[in-house]
């Protein structure tokens, strides 16, 4: 299933994340994840008061898994770690932006066909199909 999630050319969006992190974690909020060079939104993720403090002590990237209810550190099983180099909260303080630097250049867990790690936002939607495009197949 995760291969067709993350390679397939079928829109197939979560809508119900909310609900699902609303009933089993109720102290995350949303972060957005920014490339402090290019300016790219990485991803968009969770993180709660465990997480925050964690990252903010070891400056790298530690988020909240709402999936497995653990601490996150981003990229350590494929080796793609960020360090964190700046946080700001927006004006209601129910939301982060991370500012990162990839420690070896590359960003996803995933891997295009040369084998090189990938943007996590590497496939266009189709506006009149609603069919995904890859971009760096």
């Amino acid at each position: 299933m995760s291969k067709e999630l993350e390679e397939g050319s079928e829109l197939t969006l979560d809508f119900a994340k909310i609900a699902k992190i609303a009933e089993t974690c109720r102290d995350a909020i949303p972060v957005a994840v920014q490339h402090a060079d290019t300016k790219e939104v990485i991803l968009v993720a969770y993180t709660n008061e465990l997480a925050m403090r964690k990252a903010f002590a070891e400056r790298t990237l530690v988020l909240w898994s709402t999936s497995r209810n653990v601490l996150w550190e981003k990229g350590k099983t494929s080796g793609e770690t960020f360090d964190l180099l700046d946080a700001r909260v927006n004006c209601e303080q129910n939301s982060l932006l991370y500012i990162v630097r990839p420690k070896r250049g590359a960003i996803c867990h995933t891997k295009n066909s040369k084998g090189e790690p990938r943007n996590c936002y590497y496939r266009r939607i189709d506006f009149d199909t609603m069919e995904l495009t890859n971009l760096d197949p």
